[in-house]
């Protein structure tokens, strides 16, 4: 095969790739705007409704019968044990109790102020009462006992997402991180979560953030990381269900945090506690056994220092490791930028200050411990004044110090760190317990950077890298805060030598480079980055097993077997799925028949623009094809997934293949048949002519830019017919690049059983209830019938999504209709043993017709619309029947009559050009030897 493709490292191929990006988004902005107009314009119209219905529901509450009949409103409500509402009084009685039972109030009270953090009131009560009980399982020995065949279709689809995944299979994937964290603590953040996220990725990691509060963005985030970090994170129910899900996953999370807050023990040593009232001291301590149990469900464990790794340990944690708060790049930037602005100067000899940065009001206690020596040097040095940055309850004896104490709040840190720039000593005072020697040096390190002397208190993290009298100054009685103060005011040449000696050690010990070589490196490692060897091929269609519907799935299934057996070839694959119980819209990866398959949400049916450019599905393909490393991708049908997915492969310069299965990259109703239910007979698509087929669709035109943008620029373009073929080469893609890759189908495994003698003619339909499929020429057809001597089995094929859409037991036939669930795999040669005669009277020019061979391969006559692809595997007369394209149920009738006119004809029927139909094996080694030129041609 020969096709036209520009090397992709020339400059005329990147030019065309980037002019080609730009129409796509631009398409895609504009189209976007419209769907939000039409979003906005529905919402204005519903508020105009609402506005009226509460305005007439005010007006009647305001007559004289809707006051005199509430009484009895009221009671017949309480008599159906409902509020007006529709909520049980006595579900939400009991669900209160549970809730008190099993938390207490201060347990509710820490719940909501942790949503509070991200969610509004009322967003945090409705997930509050939203949530759902544990289900009662009254004979677990029974359930567990249940078969396999007994289980329902939806069970069996959600015992497929919810198999356990090998650890194993994330050897293929590119190592990533996962940190799913609280988020809204900003300083804990910046030290723990987004320090770490630079340190991962300056060793070559991928690392994804997610606040623990967005439970389906974290579940997504879940399918494609190779290792978990919970930072912070309380044991609530929507953390449990992330830490099942990390184990289906067979990951090993970490739990990491940088306070000694999963110990109540020594929590309650914190004299800060004090500090505040009952109410949030009581939150607390609920707290810190939520946070317990969810460090008990990790596997491993990170502290910030050696007294908190000791503390994990003793929790229980055995494999516990330390990386330590240190400078980041935002530090030395925010540094930098001050050094070069310079620092607003004041007179050493008017004035000395102390600046001491107590973040929020839970430091009363720590700072009492330094206040009465601080207050003593205050009033022997009438220089010093004192700067408090953060909230702080001062001793009523600082009253008499006036303007010399001040109080800054609400400062960013960039602020925070020019505002501490500006002293001349800072202090780090903190209680003599274990809580406070598990803390970290940050107030050391923020102070040593700027070349400032720090006075601190004796806790461990500190005493790690202080020097009493070299890099800082130590002090624990009054009676030494009084004179170390005094000591630093009353010498310029000591607090700058302490100054520039601190900044030296902390820059040698805790710059990234230094915590990325010593203390990150020996716990993740540099991830191994290669590119595989073999030939990685995604495959992308709408559906995928367990929930297969539709010719396009079915080939891409048998593709990606058929493909996975190649040698040196693996394939993964990306596809949508429900929503699933307790996972909302989250993505889903699971595992079939040695296959990694990622499965994204997407929107409804009717939501048209969102399926054409979903931006959601989009995001996840982009994740998907980071974490797989795919060598080319192959799309099926992708309407539902976005062609956004088009652009990430555009945009890494990945090639891809597209089969063309429908019209759906040239017809906004995929089918090419108008409202009526008619073929359009376009050849060259002609939008003023589809705008008046969809008058309610104003996108046609920034449609057909997605979609010729993203055929254009494709690889390779493959048809299942050469009349599909013909199709896009008349509307402009290049016959050089679009081929014919003819779909294989399962061939029978035994001969077609033999219609017994005197046995009714039998007739199957595949195509469901769709009008192009020519449901209704059947109905139509088969009740015309006036005779009995017919069978017709109707297959419902969406009974495979667990939908029954088609209904016979109002058809009027003097003959016997049956309806029976799609047949699979296993049964598909005894669907076709059941009939004699396909009906395929498809109302447009089908791309292949899958059942069409299926039935020819196994003798069973066809009775098929013509032209087509469906058609260009029979025979008119000679191993089926072809009719034309009239949407006239008079000529199938007639197709049929005539077969029931001469049933001997079909007494020993065998096709005699059975051997011209494609298989699997020929379609599956044509598409790999198409794939591997695809990618040796674009590297």
């Amino acid at each position: 095969m020969a096709y036209a493709k520009l090397p992709s490292d020339t400059p005329e191929k990147q030019q065309s790739t980037e002019e080609a990006l730009t129409a796509s988004y631009r398409a895609s902005m504009r189209i976007q705007a419209m769907r939000m107009d039409g979003i906005a314009y529905e919402a204005s119209y519903l508020r105009h409704e609402l506005s009226q219905s509460q305005h007439q529901l005010s007006i009647w509450q305001h007559t004289l019968s809707w006051r005199l009949t509430a009484p009895l409103r009221i009671a017949r409500h309480l008599s159906k044990g409902q509020l007006p509402t529709g909520r049980k009084i006595s579900d939400v009685y009991h669900r209160l109790q549970e809730i008190y039972q099993d938390e207490g109030a201060a347990g509710i009270r820490f719940r909501i102020s942790h949503r509070l953090a991200r969610s509004s009131i009322g967003r945090a009560a409705e997930r509050l009462f939203e949530r759902k009980p544990a289900p009662v399982v009254t004979n677990a020995d029974d359930r567990s006992k249940k078969t396999t065949s007994s289980l329902t279709h939806e069970e069996k689809i959600n015992q497929v997402y919810s198999a356990h995944i090998s650890q194993e299979r994330l050897k293929d994937f590119t190592p990533r991180i996962l940190i799913i964290a609280e988020l809204s603590l900003r300083q804990c953040a910046k030290y723990r979560v987004w320090q770490k996220e630079e340190q991962l990725r300056s060793l070559g990691w991928l690392v994804d953030v997610v606040d623990w509060r967005e439970t389906e963005e974290a579940l997504s985030a879940l399918q494609v990381c190779t290792e978990i970090i919970f930072y912070r994170v309380p044991a609530f129910p929507a953390v449990e269900a992330l830490l099942k899900e990390a184990r289906r996953l067979e990951l090993s999370p970490w739990w990491e945090v940088d306070d000694l807050i999963f110990s109540a023990e020594d929590y309650k040593q914190n004299g800060n506690l004090a500090s505040l009232d009952r109410q949030e001291q009581e939150e607390l301590l609920f707290g810190v056994r939520l946070f317990r149990k969810c460090l008990l469900s990790c596997d491993k464990a990170i502290a910030s220092t050696r007294v908190l790794a000791q503390a994990m340990q003793k929790a229980g944690i055995e494999h516990t490791v330390v990386i330590e708060n240190a400078l980041d790049q935002q530090t030395l930037d925010v540094v930098a930028a001050i050094q070069r602005e310079g620092v607003p100067q004041h007179d050493t000899q008017c004035e000395i200050r102390i600046v001491y940065g107590s973040g929020t009001r839970t430091h009363d206690a720590d700072f009492r411990l330094a206040a009465t020596g601080i207050l003593a040097a205050m009033q022997v040095d009438t220089r010093l004044t004192l700067h408090i940055i953060g909230d702080l309850t001062l001793p009523s004896e600082f009253d008499a110090m006036g303007d010399r104490v001040q109080t800054q709040t609400g400062l960013d840190y960039a602020a925070y760190m020019k505002l501490l720039a500006q002293a001349d000593i800072t202090i780090a005072p903190l209680e003599p317990t274990i809580f406070n020697d598990a803390k970290s040096n940050i107030k050391f390190l923020e102070a040593a950077v700027l070349s400032l002397p720090v006075i601190c208190s004796p806790r461990d993290a500190f005493m790690q890298i202080v020097q009493d009298g070299k890099n800082g100054l130590v002090a624990q009685a009054d009676a030494e805060w009084r004179d170390a103060i005094l000591k630093l005011a009353a010498d310029s040449t000591l607090r700058s030598t302490i100054g520039d000696q601190a900044r030296k050690d902390v820059l040698g010990h805790y710059s990234p480079e230094a915590i990325v070589k010593n203390q990150v490196l020996p716990v993740f490692g540099k991830p191994d980055v290669q590119q595989a060897p073999e030939l990685r091929i995604l495959c992308v269609n709408i559906y995928y097993e367990p929930r297969s519907f539709g010719g396009a799935t079915f080939v891409a299934e048998e593709m990606t077997r058929q493909l996975q057996r190649q040698e040196n070839a693996k394939v993964a694959v990306f596809t949508s799925c429900p929503a699933l119980p307790e996972r909302g819209k989250s993505s889903i990866r699971y595992c079939m028949e040695n296959t990694d398959i990622l499965g994204v949400f997407t929107p409804s049916d009717h939501d048209s623009i969102a399926g054409l450019d979903n931006t959601h599905g989009t995001q996840a393909f982009k994740k998907w094809v980071e974490a797989f490393r795919p060598s080319v991708v192959h799309f099926h049908a992708t309407q539902g997934l976005g062609l956004g997915c088009v652009r990430v492969c555009m945009e890494k310069n990945i090639p891809y293949v597209i089969t063309l299965h429908d019209a759906w990259w040239l017809c906004e109703r995929q089918f090419m048949v108008k409202a009526d239910g008619h073929y359009c007979f376009q050849e060259k698509i002609n939008l003023h002519t589809c705008q008046l087929c969809v008058p309610h669709a104003r996108h046609l035109a920034e449609r057909q830019i997605l979609m010729t943008t993203a055929m254009q620029h494709a690889a390779l373009l493959l048809t299942p017919s050469a009349e599909h073929r013909a199709l896009f080469i008349a509307n402009g893609m290049p016959a050089d690049k679009i081929c014919v890759n003819r779909n294989g189908f399962l061939w029978p495994k035994s001969p077609h059983a033999p219609r017994a003698a005197g046995q009714k003619l039998r007739f199957g339909y595949v195509g469901g209830k769709e009008e192009i499929k020519g449901y209704s020429l059947v109905k139509r057809a088969f009740e015309s019938l006036k005779r009995d001597d017919w069978e017709l089995l109707i297959v419902d094929n969406k009974l495979n999504l667990g939908i029954k859409s088609v209904y016979t037991g109002a058809w009027k036939t003097q003959g016997q209709v049956s309806t029976i669930p799609a047949y699979t795999r296993e049964t598909i040669d005894a669907f076709f043993n059941s009939i004699d005669v396909l009906l395929f009277p498809s109302q447009w020019k089908e791309s292949y017709g899958l059942t069409v061979r299926e039935a020819l391969s196994r003798d069973v006559w066809v009775i098929s619309t013509a032209p087509g692809g469906q058609a260009e595997d029979i025979e008119d007369g000679v191993n089926g029947t072809l009719i034309p394209i009239d949407g006239r149920p008079e000529t199938l009738q007639m197709a049929v009559e005539n077969l029931l006119d001469t049933p001997g004809f079909m007494q020993d029927y065998v096709n005699p050009n059975k051997a011209t139909l494609a298989t699997f094996e020929q379609q599956s080694a044509e598409l790999g030897s198409w794939l591997r030129e695809v990618v040796h041609v674009s590297v």
